[in-house]
């Protein structure tokens, strides 16, 4: 099961019910959350649905909509045992109201949307679920036997497990040693960006150089970086311990957030890490991250994940492999790495470019289906024709996820709007009426 998953009816709560000190610890409970319009008698109207089902609600709190502030939302519980039967009040809820309801519990096997976080702050809630690494090492670890070491990861995680959105992301004094593996990995893969790296990739580079202390004899801060690509694209990095699972670590994505560590690999292998390091997330992930186009194409495989069923998740999380960390991309005549796995990776990058491994065009129905290897170089890549063409494709594939309803990101609230009722619909109608009217006045401006 999803590591974001085991809390449903734990301490850990969502955003949209926030107000919640602790959600329900019983196993054998259902929650939902329904809003309705603020007038006489609409509770009642609705609480008699559940009445004349026969169904015990065990718990119920309310408070007003952050979505619309006419409507007042409910947060309830209900005995699972009436399962059935709440279906049938979830389906006339859904006529009969104006506004939105939302299934939480996790425990149904059918129909059942998952928990994803409603607000950037919810991001807390999870980021240190990571599943493997962190302060604790596998055996074949290149730092395993090394006590030095094992005590420099916990001060990262440290880091990570104390950090809460909207903080300064803590400095780092990196050490002379550290400074050298990140020097010698800088310096070996420079000299293959200008032949075998995206333009965009390029572009970016001497701007992180000049603007956010990229050099061989410095390891660059998370702070500064996140600052910058914020002022580029909204993106922002946030400190992570190790490996989150797939859900999670998708779910920033939406929010424009990308986990990064801030450890650097062992200093016995320069060129070699079993993990995500720092080498990997500033020197293969970061420069993407300040492209608008790139920007958006990650954004949205994050938001196509978000309430996705387990079986698709996967299928997101292998489209996420073959694009963002091992993704290639046609630009004029030639092929180009845009793939963080590559673009961090000496040998891989070398590699991906010959005649060795298969290249496929970037089709995410067949893209998705594909099995990869871990350790070890890939034997198929797959080729974008463009990020933008990358990302239609993506938008298409999202669009036959199961899930009752579509997602949008606010980007003046960071916070994701689920497009599940008239009321929604309308108010994205209102703010794509606003931006075309913005577009015409200035297409006529220009005439």
């Amino acid at each position: 099961m999803d590591a974001s998953f085991q809390k449903i009816n734990g301490e850990t709560g969502i955003q949209e019910s926030m107000y919640l000190e602790e959600l329900s610890n019983k196993a054998q409970v259902v929650s939902c959350i329904f809003s309705l319009k603020e007038e006489v008698g609409a509770l009642a109207k609705t609480l008699r649905l559940f009445e004349e089902k026969g169904i015990n609600l065990t718990h119920i709190e309310s408070r007003p909509s952050r979505l619309n502030k006419e409507d007042y939302e409910f947060f309830i519980n209900v005995d699972a045992t009436c399962s059935k039967e709440l279906d049938e009040v979830i389906a006339s809820l859904k006529t009969q109201i104006s506004g939105h309801v939302h299934e939480l519990s996790r425990n149904k096997a059918k129909d059942t949307v998952p928990w994803f976080p409603r607000d950037i702050q919810d991001l807390d809630r999870f980021a240190n679920q990571i599943l493997s690494y962190g302060s604790e090492l596998d055996s074949d670890h290149p730092g395993f036997t090394d006590p030095v070491y094992r005590v420099r990861r916990k001060e990262f995680a440290d880091i990570a497990y104390n950090y809460r959105h909207g903080q300064v992301i803590p400095k780092v004094e990196y050490t002379k040693e550290e400074k050298a593996t990140w020097g010698t990995v800088f310096r070996e893969l420079k000299t293959l960006y200008p032949t075998h790296a995206c333009r965009e990739h390029n572009h970016v580079f001497p701007l992180l150089e000049k603007y956010c202390g990229y050099r061989e004899d410095n390891i660059p801060q998370l702070e500064d970086i996140s600052r910058f690509l914020q002022s580029c694209t909204g993106f922002r990095l946030r400190p992570v311990a190790g490996l989150l699972s797939s859900r999670d670590f998708l779910a920033g994505l939406a929010f424009r957030v990308f986990h990064s560590t801030q450890y650097i690999r062992h200093s016995s292998k320069p060129m070699y890490t079993p993990e995500p390091d720092i080498c990997h997330e500033l020197l293969g992930h970061v420069p993407l991250f300040a492209d608008p186009r790139f920007a958006q194409f990650s954004q949205e495989i994050g938001l196509a994940s978000l309430g996705a069923p387990d079986e698709y998740i996967e299928k997101l999380a292998t489209v996420y492999w073959f694009t963002v960390e091992f993704g290639l991309c046609k630009q004029g005549s030639e092929i180009k790495a845009y793939g963080a796995g590559l673009l961090s990776s000496f040998g891989e990058l070398q590699y991906c470019l010959t005649n060795k491994p298969e290249i496929q065009p970037f089709e995410p129905e067949k893209t998705a289906l594909q099995t990869y290897p871990i350790t070890e170089f890939q034997p198929i890549y797959f080729v974008a024709e463009s990020f933008e063409g990358a990302k239609e494709k993506v938008r298409k594939f999202a669009a036959t996820i199961p899930r009752p309803f579509s997602v949008r990101y606010n980007p003046y609230t960071h916070s994701i709007e689920v497009l599940d009722s008239m009321q929604q619909l309308k108010n994205l109608a209102d703010s794509i009426s606003g931006e075309m009217g913005i577009l015409a006045n200035a297409l006529k401006k220009m005439e």
